[in-house]
């Protein structure tokens, strides 16, 4: 198991690695003809431009889910991973339906101590919102299309991990908002994603597959979320000075779901 988290926290730390070159500041020097004065331009913000670079990683991980689906020896790879976990007998705790949210928990909790993130409560809310949307939009259809069984035989709805995605979709989102204040505080909640994904596994309701193929499509999530926020922000209208609006998600007794609420 230690290999299986190691391996899955240096897949989402490259990707960070790659994120991070695009942080780089542009600086350009221009002439001024009438005054001779040589100004230096602000750093680029390239927070809500979408770049392939982004994609790679979430590409990665959804591939080999979806590679584990039908190639024989990740399937192989898949049993005996759990297999050995039975062998252990672990005990099976309910850590993980909380752990999904605590990134998020966390970036919220930090700004209201004065340890500010990217954004502020309304652009923060709308962004990690629509992460949840599409994590949702993403997962809850392909559980039902691709009726992979789970290996507590319990249902079909195992691939992929829906706790993972949403965990490593809020790891994503305390990443994007820390990542230029405080890169360690921005990493650190990918150990929350790793312990739920390790968990669901732990817990006898996913394959390893389905766990890879969920914090690709949680990253992905919030990355598109990113993208789409300027878009979305002009969509709902009304003056930022004087409107509230907020998205949270919520779980409750096993059903996930994202409220809206908008003040004028």
């Amino acid at each position: 198991m230690r290999k299986l988290c190691t391996g899955l926290f240096l897949l989402v730390s490259s990707f960070q690695w790659i994120c991070a070159q695009e942080t780089d500041s542009l600086q350009f020097i221009k002439d001024n003809a009438d005054s001779a004065m040589v100004l230096k331009s602000l750093p680029e913000d390239k927070t809500h431009q979408f770049s392939y670079k982004k994609l790679i990683v979430p590409t990665v991980l959804i591939s080999y889910g979806i590679a584990s689906l039908s190639i024989d020896e990740l399937k192989t790879l898949n049993s005996s991973t759990q297999y050995e976990i039975s062998e252990h007998k672990p005990d099976h705790i309910k850590l993980d339906n909380y752990t999904q949210f605590a990134p998020a928990v966390l970036v919220y909790g930090l700004n209201a101590f004065g340890v500010k993130g990217k954004h502020n409560f309304r652009d923060r809310s709308i962004i990690y919102g629509t992460s949840m949307m599409i994590t949702s939009a993403i997962t809850i259809p392909l559980k039902h299309a691709v009726k992979e069984e789970r290996p507590d035989h319990s249902n079909r709805l195992s691939f992929p991990s829906g706790h993972t995605a949403i965990a490593f979709a809020t790891a994503q989102f305390m990443f994007r908002e820390y990542k230029d204040h405080n890169l360690l505080l921005g990493i650190s909640g990918y150990s929350l994603a790793v312990f739920t994904g390790v968990y669901r596994m732990l817990n006898d309701k996913h394959w390893f597959g389905d766990v890879i193929g969920g914090a690709g499509f949680g990253i992905l999530s919030t990355e598109l979320a990113y993208w789409l926020y300027p878009k979305i922000n002009k969509l709902l209208g009304g003056n930022p000075e004087k409107s509230q609006a907020m998205m949270m998600p919520y779980y409750q007794k096993g059903n996930v779901g994202i409220g809206f609420v908008k003040n004028f």
